[in-house]
């Protein structure tokens, strides 16, 4: 297994960027641009999106624009998603890293990187594209994540990473998301 992010092992899971969540965000804009850029990058190489929506009817769907980039939307009660029952069949098969952002930080995030981990899944943990209402959440949740066996990075590590070459055929468009 390579300590880089493969294109043909990842799927992306983006938890809960939520409508009424998301302006209580702290640098929410930032967190959803992020999140957008991966998603965008994954669809374009073809890597598997999956979202999660925890309790959709009290905090309204994920943001229209990325719940138009996941393949799949799992509704969710359990801040952790790997306990609900569904997440883990959504899974495709044959790929095995799970690179996971969005809200928030110390709670939903937090406890699927430590539902994935415990259930033998390696965890790419997006720092820029993980969001708290208090900044200081977002900053124990990533440390404590990665004391548990989670790889920090970035967007653009992830992006760079799953493109390999800039003479990857995506490579210029995908650029285009970046900048």
């Amino acid at each position: 297994m390579s300590a880089l992010c493969d294109a043909k092992d990842s799927i992306l899971l983006i938890v809960d960027p939520q409508q009424r969540l998301i302006p209580s965000i702290h640098d929410a804009g930032a967190v959803l641009h992020r999140c957008t850029q991966l998603a965008n990058a994954a669809r374009e190489l073809a890597i598997p999106v999956i979202g999660t929506e925890q309790n959709p009817a009290g905090l309204g769907p994920n943001v229209a624009e990325l719940r138009a980039l996941c393949d799949a939307t799992l509704s969710k009660f359990h801040f952790n998603a790997v306990a609900e029952p569904g997440l883990m069949a959504q899974l495709p098969p044959g790929r095995a890293t799970l690179v996971v952002a969005g809200c928030e930080a110390h709670v939903c995030v937090l406890q699927t990187v430590i539902g994935l981990l415990e259930s033998g899944r390696p965890v790419k943990l997006v720092l820029d594209a993980v969001g708290a209402r208090h900044p200081h959440n977002r900053d124990a949740a990533l440390a404590r994540a990665q004391r548990l066996g989670a790889d920090l990075v970035t967007t653009e590590m992830v992006i760079f990473e799953w493109l390999r070459s800039s003479q990857h055929p995506a490579f210029k468009k995908i650029l285009r998301w970046v900048r």
